[in-house]
């Protein structure tokens, strides 16, 4: 069976790096019928903070990947434990790590090392000079197993250190294909420090191998520590998992991505509000394509869990662009709300006929208008919750009847950016003050002179229609006749008509604007621009 793990350090936040990695290891792990684990590497308890492990699991489990072994947060927000391999906390493992170094120890393949820091300084320095490779010499290679142990015991401060073989290693990458490192360039790594505690290597072995762990998916800036890693499964006689190293996130000038270009926690993704869908999809694209002739890139994660494969993973680094999130987070806001719009209007009016011939688009025809108005009121509360943080405080207290319209007639804005809502309803409320020019438009042939004998025109059909007859099917009938009858174009009479409803240059149309503003404030407005 597939096992696939994530094992991140608990040093902060989780990263998009870090959460691209468990992602994959996810995807192909469900991909495969396997089991995705998480564990917590904290050896390094120097760089341990406080609330990490927490902030780490509901991270995930908020974006919908949850282990199926691992730590995991009860009803009561405390890190409990599932699966036969754990504990899954390396701090709760140092005694099995100090097991397996005095095995390869007795075997050989490891030594104590007595070197001081001042020694190593003094070598250090020395390669340095001479243009060498700085490494580790040997020196106390050679000491006898006996009288080391004897000088260990007795207090002695110390380290045990692998004995790297002196060959060619080989081995193939699942997405980087055949690799070679000559094992005279690795250093006799430290496996147990003089505190006593495992290093990353050792432990991270130690764990894959008593886990299971059948595929390790992991960053390319791993690659290096790879043939450390295989050495000491060698060492141990042990079989290695397979690996796979995916590509480097990258800014748009293709130099590594840093916390301070952007390399920002997922959650501060979250608190800027883009939905987790769109930071899953996001995530995944970042190095990984479905392949040739797959035309969307909207993928929920159990799509994403269908068409993952790590053949699809590009060798290249991956560039990291927040105008891609964006368009992700956009696509993901229309296509749930219309998801969550559709099963409204069927829970409204069982005769509703819905029509979807693409992806995320529907239109819909109610048996009765009062059901039309439910709908409608349902939308403006979706709306509403979309956005309501970015309303100004002022508009809020305004007539929630008009609030409502003008959340309807804005519904892709506030769907693509919420954030712009305040600027694209205030005219709703009340009429900007705006230069006559805007009622003229050179490419419509409308002059001053029509732009006021149109609104006049139009001003005396619309007085004409009664408050119950004051729909947009109504109002687009009559102004249509009219435009016939005085043999114009319609953008000569609504682009006009539009300008002095609204003051702007770009808003909803004419029939929309004259429904939401009513009869009254309507008329007000273009009396007020025509005289």
């Amino acid at each position: 069976m597939v096992r696939t793990r994530f094992a991140p350090s608990p040093t902060g936040y989780l990263h998009v790096g870090g959460l691209r990695t468990a992602l994959y290891c996810y995807l192909f792990a469900r991909a495969n019928g396997g089991k995705f684990l998480l564990r917590i590497e904290d050896t390094d308890q120097e760089r341990y903070v406080e609330g990490a492990v927490e902030n780490l699991i509901r991270t995930l489990d908020w974006v919908g990947l949850k282990n199926d072994e691992g730590p995991y947060l009860d009803e009561k927000g405390e890190v409990q434990q599932k699966g036969d391999f754990g504990p899954y906390i390396q701090s709760q493992r140092f005694d099995l790590y100090k097991k397996y170094a005095d095995e390869l120890v007795e075997k050989g393949q490891a030594y104590y090392c007595f070197c001081t820091r001042e020694r190593l300084d003094e070598l250090r320095k020395k390669q340095e000079s001479l243009k060498q490779a700085t490494m580790y010499d040997r020196h106390c290679c050679t000491i006898p197993l006996a009288e080391a142990r004897k000088r260990a015991e007795a207090g002695e401060p110390h380290v045990i250190r692998q004995k790297i073989p002196n060959e060619t290693l080989k081995f193939k990458d699942l997405i980087r294909g055949n690799v070679q490192f000559d094992g005279k360039t690795i250093d006799d790594q430290v496996l147990i420090k003089s505190d006593g505690f495992p290093t990353y290597h050792l432990a991270n072995v130690v764990d894959d191998h008593l886990m299971e762990i059948t595929h390790v998916i992991r960053g390319e800036e791993w690659l290096p520590s790879t043939p450390k890693h295989i050495f000491l499964y060698n060492a141990f006689d042990w079989k290695a998992p397979e690996f796979a190293h995916i590509p480097l996130l990258l800014n748009n000038d293709r130099t590594k991505l840093s916390k301070r270009q952007g390399d920002v926690a997922v959650e501060d993704y979250i608190q800027k509000g883009y939905i987790k869908e769109a930071i899953i999809n996001f995530a995944a694209f970042l190095g990984w394509h479905p392949g040739a002739g797959e035309e969307t890139e909207i993928f929920s994660l159990t799509e994403l869990e269908q068409k993952f494969s790590l053949d699809r993973v590009h060798k290249a680094g991956a560039i990291f662009n927040i105008e891609k999130l964006d368009w992700y987070n956009w696509q993901w806001q229309k296509r749930l709300f219309n998801e969550k719009m559709q099963n409204i209007a069927k829970e409204i009016d069982a005769k509703v006929e819905i029509n979807q011939p693409k992806p995320n688009v529907f239109t819909y025809t109610f048996a009765s208008p009062e059901n039309k108005v439910k709908f409608n009121e349902e939308k403006a509360k979706n709306l509403r919750e979309i956005c309501e943080k970015y309303i100004a405080e002022e508009l809020l207290k305004k007539d929630s009847e008009l609030m409502n319209k003008a959340l309807i007639l804005n519904e892709e804005k506030i769907v693509k950016e919420p954030k712009t809502i305040t600027e694209n309803i205030r005219y709703f409320f009340e009429l900007p003050t705006y230069d006559k020019i805007l009622l003229t438009n050179a490419k419509m042939n409308v002059d001053e002179e029509l732009a006021k004998s149109s609104i006049q025109k139009a001003t005396e059909v619309l007085d004409q229609i009664t408050e119950k007859d004051w729909t947009e099917e109504n109002l687009k009938e009559k102004l249509l006749t009219l435009i016939q009858s005085l043999n114009l174009k319609n953008g000569q009479v609504l682009w006009p008509l539009r300008a002095a409803l609204t003051g702007q240059e770009f808003s909803p149309g004419v029939f929309e604007m004259l429904w939401a503003l009513g009869k009254e404030e309507s008329l007000s407005r273009l009396k007020k621009t025509a005289i």
